[in-house]
């Protein structure tokens, strides 16, 4: 690795929903003995750092992302001393620990929010944002809830409204006052002197809000506050942050991570989730997969950010369905699709986040009935939708295509009673496919799909070409497959990959032609890319040439 480049520009990063990861105590929920429990697997997995999901002191209306002490663990999920010991640990193993940091709200049951409804002129009170009613009583304006519903809660004993973008039990926090950032820098510092390697920002865009002007996202104070919290935080700290900014353009994006902007390392985009939801019902709805989209928002982000700021690269998350799922195939050819997918994302410039059960192909569930589902997005938007007259069946097969759920059924570490994640019963089903698919049985194979990752998180480590060289596409309008070089230093890597389950012939065009080093390979190795070339279902093929 070049020694100007950054540390987490040769890391592969790992996601863990702690709550469906391991549970270390029969209580049917992940926690963070049973993380430690598992590093073992993260090591042999090449890991430079995990994303952990928030496991702050909550009520869990939002399944943590709803925080009532940032100072303190929820007892589910441990205590301090076992959050040291995970950080502690996971350093001797070469991970470091990146906390999820939720800022733009906190839970209705932290103090500074107890403290703020109890007067308007109490010292809180400004820590949130609270208008008078509208002239006849009702909401101060029609800002809508990322959860569905109005965004303004009455808070009956101040006579106001506040402000929740998402839940009305995750009221917004008020970025304008210097007492609230203070106090929130003043935390970060506190956890990053525990040894935290950095932190996720959960949807750090909205923290510039005008809602008075109707702007959520993007307002005008983001950059000025995220360039403040670097300077109060993250100056002269060796740490990697992301934020999460669904709003984020090509812009934007070197804005935040720009090299002279200081804010942030990377942000998480999601350009090439959005265009595959509909227009008017969003991700209940999705459309069917279009590669050529798909390819041409990938490439726009990858040649935009090529010389200055930096890409995060992920198929899924704690909020989105499985990747072999969403764009591969669950059923023969589910682990050369998953390799496949593997090798497009990761041979990409940019830090790879791999989520949790990714690695051994893990797919969505399939639920029959909404009770089933426990993610509050879901459960508001069922409620919604339904009483808007989409059928029940209707709603329940976007949520199975596209809900949060699917992301957040436990962890199949084996083919026994509960998958091996618990000895109780589990706060969300099992997917009954555990049986077949597990860490247990990929692991056993050494072609596999966790051996496959494994040889790109090494390869990420051993070649700068796959780490700083430039992306040129190919084949762009080509519907079955994806094509693209990159170039470093006289070294060259071509990808050719197959996004179907038939044979698709190729005529590889100049450019992309290349003989040399097999580095990834879901079928027989192969040495070269030229002529025509026969790609078998799922196929993908890496060459390492001049």
């Amino acid at each position: 690795m070049s020694e100007t480049s950054p540390w987490w520009h040769a890391a592969t990063a790992y996601q863990i929903y702690p709550r469906s990861f391991c549970d270390s105590d029969g209580d049917g929920i992940g926690d963070i003995p049973g993380i430690i429990s598992k590093l073992g697997h993260l090591a042999d997995l090449g890991i430079g750092f995990v994303w952990l999901s928030p496991v702050y002191r909550s009520p869990m209306a939002d399944n943590g992302y709803d925080i009532s002490d940032y100072r303190d663990i929820a007892p589910e999920f441990g205590t301090l001393a076992d959050m040291d010991r995970l950080i502690a640990e996971a350093k001797q193993r070469g991970i470091g620990i990146v906390m999820d940091l939720v800022v733009n709200h906190s839970s209705d049951e932290h103090a500074w929010f107890q403290e703020a409804r109890k007067s308007r002129d109490n010292p809180y009170r400004d820590y949130y944002v609270w208008r008078d009613p509208a002239p006849d009583g009702g909401a101060p304006n029609d800002l809508q809830s990322n959860f569905g519903g109005p965004a303004w809660s009455y808070d009956e004993h101040s006579g106001q409204y506040y402000l929740h973008l998402f839940d009305r039990k995750q009221p917004d926090l008020n970025w304008q006052n210097p007492e609230l950032r203070h106090a929130i820098y003043e935390m970060m510092n506190w956890w990053l002197d525990r040894g935290v390697a950095g932190f996720r920002m959960d949807v750090i865009d909205l923290i510039g809000k005008d809602p008075d002007a109707g702007i959520t996202a993007d307002g005008p104070d983001l950059h000025p506050f995220l360039r403040e919290m670097h300077d109060a935080t993250l100056k002269g700290r060796d740490v990697v942050t992301v934020g999460e900014a669904w709003s984020a353009t090509i812009e934007g994006a070197l804005l935040y991570s720009g090299r002279t902007t200081n804010e942030l390392s990377m942000v998480f985009q999601f350009a090439h989730i959005v265009q595959g939801w509909d227009e008017v019902h969003g991700k209940w709805k999705p459309k069917p997969f279009d590669l050529v989209a798909f390819k041409r928002v990938m490439t726009k982000w990858q040649v935009a950010l090529a010389d200055d700021g930096w890409n995060s690269l992920f198929w899924s998350n704690h909020d989105l369905p499985r990747a072999v799922s969403k764009y591969g195939d669950t059923g023969r050819f589910r682990i050369a699709s998953a390799k496949m997918l593997a090798t497009v994302l990761h041979m990409m410039k940019g830090t790879p986040y791999i989520y949790q059960g990714e690695e051994i192909g893990m797919t969505n569930v399939s639920f029959t009935d909404i009770s089933q589902f426990r993610d509050i997005e879901t459960l508001n938007f069922h409620r919604i939708q339904t009483a808007a007259g989409v059928t029940p069946g209707d709603f329940l097969a976007g949520a199975n295509s596209n809900g949060r759920d699917n992301a957040r059924t436990p962890m199949q570490w084996d083919a026994g009673d509960q998958a091996g994640f618990t000895t109780g019963e589990p706060w969300i089903e099992v997917n009954p496919n555990h049986a077949t698919i597990n860490v247990a049985a990929d692991r056993a194979n050494p072609d596999g799909i966790f051996a496959h990752y494994r040889e790109l998180a090494d390869l990420r480590r051993e070649l700068a070409v796959m780490r700083e060289g430039d992306f040129t596409p190919y084949l762009e309008d080509h519907p079955k497959v994806i094509a693209y070089a990159r170039r470093h230093a006289g070294a060259r890597i071509s990808v050719l990959a197959n996004f179907t389950g038939e044979t698709v012939p190729v005529e590889v065009p100049e450019g992309l032609a290349i003989t040399g080093r097999s580095l990834s390979a879901n079928y027989a190795d192969r040495g070269a890319l030229t002529g025509t070339v026969e790609l078998r279902p799922y196929e993908a093929v890496a060459i390492l040439g001049a």
